[in-house]
């Protein structure tokens, strides 16, 4: 429990409901100094970007020469992982293949945008539908648990896919829509940000709460995938979004204009169970706000002030009536009766502590990526 007096950071608006954020005598938050001293001075959008931009088309181009394609993009519908797939084939020329995981919980939103991209940039585009009965049973489970950390099941059902279908298909460079503009301050682990895909976590939490054996949902462990498949297979993840001029508002504004494309009410809309965990679940049941990272990343851009972000978030983004029509569908999806959903709502809350996990691993990894300089972001 977090036994700290309250206190909200001087200039973003992250606070002490991550319990281990820290202040300086200035008021500012440790995520705001780092963001200073470790991300700013490494983050290049200039020439120095469009130079390593080129160099790593270059790359991608060579690597690629007799495929059919030379890298994959995991695409949701959503800002990032659209205006990434922009990037790869029109500034960079790339020929990604578009790869979009289906568990159950698009919004019609997500899926216009998607087929708008794939028409609009002439990509092709291959989509993975989990089995959802799988998805289903796994996700009541993980709410049955208790804790904050609901978004792992589309997490896990959205990279392992990714990374078997790379895998299987010999594909060594992934872009990734993750980037320091939108998201310089990461969610801290205490409101649901667990580190990674954890298999000891999911059998754990499946195995108490689960109903059915899960013959086909797709797990690859981090630790795996970091050894097994960057290391030994030489699989690669850029990001490079980080790279070029990306401003959130402009982003949305040219795909829109491109394409057709139709901008979200918030970040991580695209889906709609993280929309109502993130709207609904996560603030109501714990007091947690992924808002409060999101806006605070917009804040160290430049993209928002802390006065815009402060007003905007003293309101949900979706209003009250449209989330509590939101908790019954979530009810009715997962065979649940609403009044069983308010109970496990209702039941005691738990954290990943409460079950077996090898966090101490992952953590150590995540340590050791920090150090080595490969992530700048803080990871806690």
């Amino acid at each position: 429990m977090n036994t700290k007096s309250y206190q909200i950071c001087a200039h973003c608006i992250m606070d002490t409901s991550d319990p281990g954020i820290s202040f300086g005598e200035d008021g500012r938050c440790d995520y705001c100094t780092n963001f200073d001293a470790t991300i700013k001075p490494n983050w290049n959008t200039d020439a120095r970007g469009a130079r390593q931009l080129g160099e790593l088309a270059d790359a991608i181009r060579r690597d690629g020469i007799g495929r059919e394609f030379d890298c994959i993009i995991g695409l949701s519908g959503g800002l990032d992982s659209s205006y990434a797939a922009y990037v790869a084939k029109e500034k960079m020329g790339l020929r990604p293949l578009l790869f979009h995981v289906d568990a159950g919980w698009n919004t019609d939103q997500a899926v216009g945008n998607i087929e708008k991209l794939i028409d609009g940039l002439g990509l092709e585009l291959y989509t993975e539908v989990i089995n959802w009965e799988e998805v289903k049973d796994l996700q009541a489970a993980f709410l049955k648990s208790g804790i904050p950390d609901q978004d792992l099941v589309q997490d896990a059902a959205f990279f392992s896919s990714l990374y078997k279908f790379a895998r299987s298909h010999k594909v060594h460079h992934i872009i990734t829509g993750s980037n320091y503009s939108t998201e310089c301050c990461r969610e801290p682990e205490a409101w649901g940000g667990y580190l990674g895909i954890d298999t000891w976590l999911f059998r754990d939490i499946h195995r108490r709460f689960g109903r059915r054996p899960l013959r086909s949902f797709p797990l690859i462990d981090i630790v795996r995938y970091k050894i097994i498949y960057q290391r030994i297979l030489g699989m690669r993840v850029h990001h490079p979004l980080n790279l070029v001029p990306y401003v959130k508002a402009d982003a949305e504004r040219e795909l829109a204009s491109r394409f057709g494309w139709r901008s979200f009410q918030h970040k991580h809309h695209e889906s709609r169970f993280t929309r109502f965990y993130e709207d609904y679940w996560l603030p109501r049941r714990f007091g947690f706000e992924k808002r409060r990272a999101h806006f605070s990343s917009l804040i160290l851009t430049g993209q928002m002030t802390r006065e815009e972000a402060g007003t905007r978030i003293a309101s949900s983004e979706m209003g009250d009536p449209f989330l509590d029509r939101e908790f019954e569908y979530v009810a009715h999806k997962l065979d649940l009766t609403v009044e069983e959903l308010r109970e496990i709502f209702e039941a005691p809350k738990k954290t990943y502590r409460d079950y077996r996990n090898k966090r101490w691993l992952i953590g150590l990894g995540a340590s050791a990526m920090r150090m080595l300089g490969l992530e700048r972001r803080y990871f806690r």
